[in-house]
């Protein structure tokens, strides 16, 4: 595995996109709940959610290249933050 696909794979295991699937009370299971509830129950192959669940598992890493890889940590990183931010300004009242 690469630096970058070990660096992605950690990254979205800290937020809960595990190798035994999305863990409880994360910021990976509130992002499912959203997206499931968005599609009408379901989350969508090839969703933010699928893809970063697949890297989670260690499934997705092997075919992405480099830039994929950084584009996936970009992307969870800017996730992470957003989600973080809503959550600060919901309880902050």
């Amino acid at each position: 595995m690469t630096l970058f696909a070990t660096i992605a794979a950690t990254m979205v295991a800290k937020i809960g996109f595990t190798e035994g699937g999305i863990a409880i009370q994360t910021v990976a299971a509130k992002m499912m709940s959203v997206c499931a509830i968005a599609n009408g129950g379901g989350v969508p192959a090839g969703s933010v959610v699928s893809v970063l669940q697949s890297i989670g598992t260690g499934a997705g890493l092997s075919a992405l290249s480099p830039l994929a890889v950084a584009v996936v940590v970009v992307t969870t990183v800017v996730v992470v933050v957003g989600v973080s931010y809503l959550i600060y300004e919901h309880y902050k009242k």
